[in-house]
């Protein structure tokens, strides 16, 4: 079977003048060399295709593929990580993880906590800032955490993302849309321990693969897993996983989320815990991070005992399933 790639490489953007915190969603070299080997491991023949640029000049000459790993970001619009999905489906070529639709939807955090909110799956209380004067329409008690509500990997979180009053707020709100002008998100803060679960498959057939807790240490940013903590988690975040009750509900919560959305083949769903120890949804990562040491599912995997193979066969299998029963 033929795999192609398509990805987009943090290097490129860095040389087209992008700074490093716009390309902290895009992948290192090592993380494409990684997912290569493993499917050369498992007998696929492998193509690499690049970004959504590359893959529209690589159709346009003619070049199919009788599947495509997908894990293209995208750099611009709200629909960025949908692009390569689309283009692929108006030429009917299989890919593997989300489709469009959920692609699009789970980059809006404001959009997707509606869904999941309207599915009674508990999750922090919110509202969106899609410019300055929706600030006079916030009536959440405080604190409050305020994020991009359309980014990745941190962007635009930091020690200052817990604001406990309103001109905190306002301050932060409006340095933050200037960078972020697709909007911002501010929710109730929860105080309690944060977790990330890893989830492979697709509908019925997903399973978790295991709770991670995410500890940050004495010399990291406070009170969240931010841009910076997660750049250098090596030096400032301890990742211990769970068990017991607590990963059971916290799966419970992660995986109604993911079937509810539509995820498929691979991912991840954060929670945090309330003041009462529920778990509660903060977001889900359909197109989750692949680099074998550094990224959170993979971490998780390792600490589980699941090899970086059985990862990429699990989602390589996930995928050809459902592309067989969709035929």
């Amino acid at each position: 079977m033929r795999v192609g790639l398509t990805y987009d490489l943090r290097s490129d953007y860095l040389r087209e003048g992008y700074t490093e915190e716009e390309t902290a969603e895009f992948d290192r070299e090592s993380t494409v060399d990684a997912i290569e080997q493993a499917l050369l491991q498992l007998g696929y023949t492998t193509d690499r295709i690049g970004n959504v640029k590359a893959l529209i000049r690589r159709l346009a000459a003619g070049d199919r593929w009788d599947i495509v790993f997908n894990i293209c970001e995208g750099m611009t619009g709200i629909g960025r990580e949908a692009q390569v999905p689309a283009i692929l489906d108006a030429y009917s070529i299989p890919y593997t993880f989300s489709d469009p639709l959920v692609l699009s939807l789970t980059l809006h955090k404001g959009m997707t906590k509606h869904v999941i909110r309207d599915h009674g799956i508990p999750t922090p209380d919110f509202q969106t800032i899609l410019t300055k004067d929706d600030l006079r329409n916030i009536t959440l008690p405080f604190p409050l955490f305020v994020k991009p509500v359309a980014e990745g990997t941190g962007k635009g979180i930091d020690a200052r993302s817990k604001v406990t009053g309103f001109r905190e707020l306002e301050i932060l709100c409006l340095h933050l849309l200037e960078k972020f002008p697709l909007g911002l998100i501010a929710e109730s803060f929860l105080p309690g321990r944060e977790f990330t679960v890893g989830i492979a498959g697709t509908g019925p057939e997903s399973v978790a693969l295991g709770v991670l807790e995410v500890i940050l240490n004495r010399q990291a940013e406070a009170h969240s897993y931010t841009y910076t903590n997660k750049e250098m988690c090596e030096e400032l975040v301890e990742y211990r996983l769970a068990s017991g009750e607590i990963a059971s509900r916290c799966e419970k919560v992660a995986l109604d989320a993911w079937k509810c959305l539509q995820c498929r083949d691979a991912g991840r769903v954060d929670l945090r815990l309330d003041p009462d120890g529920n778990p509660h949804f903060l977001e889900v990562n359909p197109l989750a991070g692949l680099h074998p040491e550094h990224s959170d599912l993979p971490i998780l995997c390792n600490l589980k005992g699941i090899p970086y193979l059985r990862l990429m066969e699990m989602i390589m299998d996930s995928a050809k399933k459902r592309i067989r029963n969709e035929k």
